[in-house]
């Protein structure tokens, strides 16, 4: 078996064979965890020469390195006796977002939301004159397109991010 790496218009994937130590859950892998090497005389070598830091640090690094490159968050899913990590490219382009079928009020504002890191109801009745419900069904959308995420809060405290 071997390493795949699969290229798309908006993510890189790369499947490594072999699954998960039992002690270890995909969710696991994005929060402080322990480490199971599937070999640990490579895992020791590869530390001792200086290309692993610490072991179990790996996925966390991997996270931490696509957000302050400004990309979103990478994502792991086990698939077909392997392990996948997703890289995601930035979608939050115009030419792309445009290319997915949105309006132009859409495409605004996720650009607005990529550059102010976060977007209100109010925000975007107030950039667009638009109504409450009209921004509201607008930025909705943009949630069920996985394109935003809902803060979860109710009222004047309430915003989006991008996923």
């Amino acid at each position: 078996m071997f390493t795949q790496l699969s290229v798309y218009d908006d993510k890189l994937i790369l499947w490594n064979p072999g699954a998960l130590s039992e002690e270890l859950s995909i969710e696991e892998l994005k929060k402080k965890h322990a480490s199971y090497p599937r070999n640990k005389n490579i895992a020791d070598i590869f530390f001792k020469a200086g290309y692993i830091e610490t072991w179990g640090r790996g996925t966390n690094k991997i996270v931490e390195v696509c957000k302050a490159a400004g990309l979103p968050e990478s994502d792991f899913v086990e698939h077909a006796g392997g392990i996948q990590t997703i890289f995601l490219k930035d979608i939050y382009t115009k030419e792309y977002l445009e290319k997915m079928g949105l309006t132009v009020r859409q495409v605004q504002a996720i650009l607005f939301t990529k550059k102010a890191g976060k977007i209100t109801n109010k925000i975007f009745q107030q950039f667009f004159s638009v109504s409450r419900n009209t921004a509201t069904n607008e930025l909705n959308k943009l949630v069920e397109l996985k394109l935003l995420i809902s803060s979860k809060q109710k009222g004047a405290g309430s915003y989006f991010t991008l996923r």
